[in-house]
């Protein structure tokens, strides 16, 4: 019985992406940004228990990747699509369908995990979810805009540029590390201590605004220590 409850945790992952899609298309963005938050908490909750019930199956890596592309693949990119349509009504017709660049490069970047060796401790790239994260993050700033950044958040060219900024980090040979906890000793898991509480930090002070900032802090902090990261492939 325990061999199918992580399993079941990402099809609640998958579930909820449907849901946030669900949303999109009706064109409640921040509805479907709740739905992807609690996608991203699944996500993390089944590898979790998957490791503490010591079961795992090349079928469920297989689902959790599915899962993924869904959750952390369509759904960034048709968000991408509902605010470029937003952006403005001067723009070329084909424009908002460029938000699913990023689509491709996630399943890129979902395909490549469950192939590369290096990736079994840490991360190559940016993993799918804290992309989505970013992207949905989007509506929640601009329905309580507190600094005024809808102007900025709203142009086409901004939305552009986030969409292949994101897509390259998504399939970039950068280390990164993941916030997984052997243990609670402060030596051993120093940097995702410093992370996780910079991150409270930003969220309490900036809300939905922190958002791509944490996300900035998570690259910057894995560059910073190379050390901790896996060596390049042969």
């Amino acid at each position: 019985m325990k061999k199918h409850i992580p399993n079941a945790v990402t099809c609640l992952n998958l579930f909820s992406g449907c849901l946030a899609l669900r949303f999109i298309f009706a064109d409640e963005l921040v509805l479907a940004a709740y739905f992807v938050a609690l996608a991203a908490l699944f996500d993390f909750f089944d590898g979790l228990l998957a490791r503490a019930l010591h079961v795992s199956s090349p079928i469920g890596k297989d689902l959790d990747s599915l899962a993924d592309v869904v959750s952390f693949g369509v759904v960034p990119g048709a968000f991408l699509y509902a605010l470029l349509q937003q952006a403005g009504t001067d723009l070329p017709d084909w424009l908002p369908y460029a938000g699913f660049i990023i689509t491709v490069f996630s399943a890129l970047r979902l395909a490549k995990f469950n192939n590369d060796t290096r990736q079994s401790e840490s991360f190559i790239g940016l993993p799918t979810p804290a992309c989505t994260l970013v992207v949905a993050s989007l509506p929640l700033i601009l329905a309580n805009d507190k600094f005024a950044l809808t102007p900025y958040l709203l142009s086409p060219w901004l939305l552009l540029g986030l969409t292949v900024l994101l897509s390259g980090l998504l399939v970039a040979e950068i280390p990164l590390f993941a916030l997984k906890f052997k243990t609670l000793s402060w030596q051993a898991n120093k940097q995702r201590f410093v992370f996780l509480l910079l991150s409270l930090g930003l969220l309490i002070i900036l809300g939905a605004v922190a958002v791509p900032l944490i996300v900035l802090l998570y690259v910057l902090l894995s560059v910073m220590s190379p050390a901790n990261m896996p060596a390049p492939a042969a």
